[in-house]
Formats: structure tokens, sequence, C-alpha cells
């Protein structure tokens, strides 16, 4: 039976601590789909998506309601479109990328992730017809999201993919000009890339995956941010030092309870639904909202300023605790699971950007003891596509070393400059344009091309 205490810390959570789930995401494996007539495939694609997931927004908000817990986004995500694309051309892929539009929009989901290819050791015909099309894509499409998969630790970093991607990132903002480019926020580009995320823009469902499964996505900025005030404001009021270590095991029992509580309205969800639950992927994924913020956090932990020297390390310390946390809490944690650092969607990060304490350059360190990588990153839109690439093969590099998922979503600005600020609205936020240095100064590097190769597997030091 539930304490009082519990029951009341639960109620704090939900009225003051912006606790929601952030993403309820069916994965449905659409390869049965595949045909070498374009409108056979496309009917096949609509009738499924629409079959399985037409009850999944009605299901969440009964289930949301019933626990008074907030279910933000609904999403579906799809076995690679790369596979289905195979022998097929650009305009198959349009053709395609539409009707998941339709069939999402006729499900009344938020987003559709999964157009993707994964070319970390090579790029197939179906995968070279993915990327082509991406522009035209993420242009033409309301809830339609890309990501691409361009290294791992055992394939390596292909340069290659990166270079065009390069070229076709600029090519996605451009052709968005008048929304600042925001179609290039929805394709992220990975190292390592997880079967089972269900945050968008990265979520599809991986080989090995069941037919259909549920994947739940929680989010608790806020629940840790209040836990760690609470414990820091009681050791002053009586006195008592309190040390680093303690601060992570408080980290650890907010992010216990969080978990817990998404598990169970994951399970319930695919229970109502008559399929499979997946996994609960437990990350601090941080909203623009004040109060709702990783920036916050670490402020909390004694950093006036984000990005200042300790910034990297009290990232790390949140991380683990959060996975500790998580993996105690459930036996089905996946995705991510971690603290994301998505700088237009978090407030505190975007105003420590905006006034010069935290650059590109530490992000990038920043990333490598957290999860994901340079997320939602407004760059000047006169950026190189060599320069571009070059920023996507550091950050994946960090994944392909340390045998971890990194990624990239890199947002050129058309027309504007470092430090001009962009709004997007909603959850992407807002954010200034990011300084770019040494621009144009890996233009040969990223045009030899080729693999680098996968990092040796022993003596590792």
């Amino acid at each position: 039976m539930l304490r009082t205490d519990e029951i009341l810390s639960t109620i704090r959570m939900l009225h003051a601590e912006h606790l929601d789930v952030r993403a309820v995401t069916m994965a449905l494996n659409l390869n049965d789909c595949a045909s070498a007539n374009v409108d056979q495939m496309c009917k096949k694609v609509y009738h499924k998506i629409v079959t399985r997931a037409s009850r999944l927004v009605d299901v969440c908000d009964e289930v949301g309601c019933k626990y008074g817990i907030p279910i933000t986004n609904k999403r579906i995500a799809i076995s690679p479109a790369a596979i289905l694309l195979s022998g097929h051309n650009k305009n198959s892929a349009l053709r395609l990328a539409k009707t998941l539009d339709e069939a999402g929009q006729r499900c009344r989901v938020d987003f559709v992730g999964g157009f993707s290819a994964l070319v970390q050791k090579g790029v197939s015909d179906g995968a070279r017809v993915v990327i082509e099309s991406l522009p035209e894509v993420l242009n033409s499409t309301k809830c339609v999201c890309a990501s691409i998969n361009a290294a791992s630790r055992k394939a390596g970093i292909n340069m290659d993919a990166l270079h065009t991607l390069g070229h076709t990132i600029l090519d996605i903002a451009n052709m968005d000009a008048s929304n600042n480019g925001f179609a290039a926020a929805k394709l992220v580009v990975f190292s390592n890339i997880p079967d089972d995320n269900p945050f968008m823009a990265g979520a599809y469902m991986g080989v090995g995956e069941p037919e259909t499964t549920i994947n739940i996505g929680v989010s608790g900025p806020g629940v840790v941010k209040s836990a760690l005030e609470r414990r820091i404001a009681n050791a002053g009021e009586t006195g008592k030092k309190l040390t680093l270590s303690e601060l992570s095991e408080e980290i650890k029992t907010a992010s216990f309870r969080v978990t817990r509580i998404g598990e169970l309205i994951g399970r319930e969800v695919a229970e109502r639904l008559e399929t499979q639950f997946g996994i609960v992927d437990l990350s601090l994924a941080p909203t623009p909202a004040i109060g709702d913020s990783i920036g916050e956090i670490l402020q909390t932990l004694g950093l006036a300023h984000i990005g200042a020297p300790g910034s990297t390390a009290a990232i790390a310390m949140l991380n683990d605790a959060v996975k500790k946390g998580g993996l105690f809490a459930s036996s089905s944690v996946g995705g991510l699971s971690g603290a994301f650092i998505p700088v237009s969607e978090d407030s505190a990060l975007a105003a420590a950007a905006a006034a010069g304490h935290l650059s590109l350059e530490k992000l990038e360190a920043m990333t490598a003891v957290c999860s994901v990588g340079l997320d939602m990153i407004l760059i000047p839109g006169d950026t190189p596509p060599e320069t571009i690439s070059a920023i996507m093969a550091d950050e994946l590099a960090i994944g392909v070393i340390n045998n971890k998922t990194t990624a990239t979503r890199l947002v050129p600005i058309p027309g504007k400059k470092a430090g001009e600020k962009v709004e997007f609205g909603g959850l992407f936020g807002a954010s200034p344009v990011m300084e770019v240095r040494n621009v144009g100064a890996s233009e040969q590097f990223a045009r030899f091309g080729g693999r680098i190769p996968a990092p040796l597997q022993s003596l590792g030091n």
C-alpha cells in the first residue's frame, strides 16, 4: 500500500514539477508492405498504419485522464523506409512520405518517424533514395521525421554519407527559409542508433523488434530539480554538509519514481491496444517552460554559469544517476535514457548560449557524457556543407569511440548570423544562432570521404 508521503510526493510531481509522459510511440513493422508497385506499397502502408494506430490517441487520452498524468505527444515509428524503397526512385519516396503523413494525420498523431536509413558501412540503393529525397520529403510533409545512422562502433564512420548529408541539411533548411529552416529540425544523424527510441526525430523500429510495440518516453527535469532544491534547503536548515554523492542519490530516487509511473502508463496503453509493451525511456528531455530545464538542474548543482568548468562533470553525474534510478525501477528501460541538452528546447541552455557562457565546443564536450549529442543547435545559414559534415563527424566519433549513442540535429538558419535569436515555438523553443568557429577549415578533410575505420575493440584506454 502506498504511504501518505508517497501519494503527496506524486501529487507534487504532477502539479508543481512538470511531470509528464513526453511521448507514447507505437512502433510498426512495415516490411510486409514492400512491393515493386508504388501504388500497392502505399496502399498497404496506409492500411496497416490506420488499422493498428487508429485508437492510439484515444487510448492515450483515456489512460492519461485516468491517472491525471498528461501525455504530451502521441507518435508512430516505422521500420526503416529505406527497406521499402529498395528498387524504387525518388518519386516513390515522395509518394511514401506523403502516405505516411496522411496516415499520421488520420490517426491524429503528432509525428511519424522512421523515414530512415542505416548507412554506417555503405549506402544501399534504398538508402540513397531516402537521402536524396529528404529535402522534398521534409518540406512537403507535416509530421514525417527522418534519421540516418552514419556511424557505429563496429563499422566506423561513413564520411561519404556525412559529406552528402552536409549538403542535404543545407538544402532542407534553404527550401524552408520562410520558416527559418525549421524542416531541418526533423532530421537526426546518428551513431549507434537505438532500435527502440520513442523520441523524435530519431524514432524508428529496428531489426529484431516485435511486429507492433508501445515505447514510452518519460521526462522529468522539473521533478529532479525540485528534489535537489528540497534536499539542499533541508541541509541548509539543519546545518548539515551536503556532498555531490548525496545529491546523486537524490537524483536516483527521483528517477526511480518517474520511471515507475512511466512503465505503469505504458503497460496499460499496450494492454488496451492489445499489443506488446516495449520499453520506458527515462530521458530528462527539457521543454522551454521555466522549471522544466536540464540547465536549471546544473545551476541547482552549483554552477552559476552553464558551460563553466564543472559543467561536463555535473552532466556526467546527472546522466549516470538517472540511468541507475531508472534501471532499478524497471527491467524494461531502453531507448536513449539519460539527460538531453537540446539548446533551443531548454530555456536555461539557450540563455547560457546567448550570454556567451555556452559554446558549441563546450556542448560537444558535454555530449561525451550525456545522452544523444548536439541537439537542436541553430547555426548560421551560410555555414559551408563541409563544415557541417565535419561537425557531424566529430560528434559521431564520440559515439563510436565510447560505444554510445550520439547524434546531431543541426538547423542552419537561412539569412541569419551568429547571435541572432530565432523562435520556433512550442516544444522546439527559441535560441540564438550559435557561432561556428574555424568555418571552412575542414573542407579538405570532409572531401577525402571514405570510411573512418572502426576502433580497436581491445586494448582500450
